[in-house]
């Protein structure tokens, strides 16, 4: 059997309107100065502490934690709102059946985000059932920590030579070198593709169609089974 893992925002969702929106929100309750853009956006992918941390270089751990606490009511609220923004990204939807329709073929999830957010995109989507593992930071350490990755790999019994993950940032790619599977990059996300390649990433895509034929030259898929 093969794994292949995905990560959420920037990956399979597009949900920078939110996390922004969110992250303003929360800054502005704890009466912190906001974050520019580019710098919430350059945090996406680790969890909530760690990336209130990297946003408030010193930040004491309480600080931190009434930030995120204040973040994770924001992003509830603007999830509950009819102006929900959490879009799949062009080709996600087809790229995940084609890939997890194979008969040797599991996938997963692994992300920074809370296992109730990955259930609110997995029912928004109609994903139920598709992924066999989610690995999400209510579990684990932060990304790149392997933990999350070497979770999956225990849960799913697959080899980690036989393990991929499609990310969109370097901690996708440095998680994926700790736990020793493959990682391939993707453009569409929050941070620069170039990063990517020069964190290992065996490729980085331009399109998630490009997802299946990078796969199956990567592991040497016949087109049966």
């Amino acid at each position: 059997m093969f794994l292949v893992l995905f990560d959420v925002d920037g990956t399979l969702v597009d949900s920078q309107h939110m996390i922004v929106a969110a992250m303003t929100t929360a800054f502005e309750a704890e009466s912190r100065p906001v974050p520019e853009r580019e710098a919430v956006l350059g945090v996406v992918g680790l969890s909530l502490v760690e990336a209130m941390e990297a946003l408030v270089p010193g930040i004491e751990p309480a600080a931190a934690r009434a930030l995120a606490e204040a973040y994770k009511a924001a992003f509830q609220r603007l999830r509950q709102a009819a102006t929900r923004q959490e879009p799949l990204y062009p080709g996600a939807l087809a790229a995940i059946r084609r890939i997890g329709d194979r008969a040797d073929v599991v996938l997963g999830i692994a992300t920074g985000k809370s296992r109730r957010g990955v259930r609110s995109i997995i029912d928004l989507h109609g994903l139920e059932g598709r992924f066999a593992t989610i690995q999400t930071a209510d579990d684990h350490p932060s990304k790149p920590h392997p933990s999350m990755i070497l979770t999956a790999l225990a849960e799913t019994g697959v080899a980690p030579e036989r393990a991929v993950i499609l990310g969109d940032s370097a901690y996708d790619m440095d998680m994926a070198a700790a736990a020793g599977i493959h990682a391939v990059g993707v453009s569409w996300g929050y941070q620069d593709p170039a990063s990517l390649a020069a964190r290992g990433a065996h490729r980085v895509l331009e399109r998630f169609d490009e997802a299946y034929p990078v796969l199956s030259n990567l592991f040497g898929w016949s087109d049966h089974a």
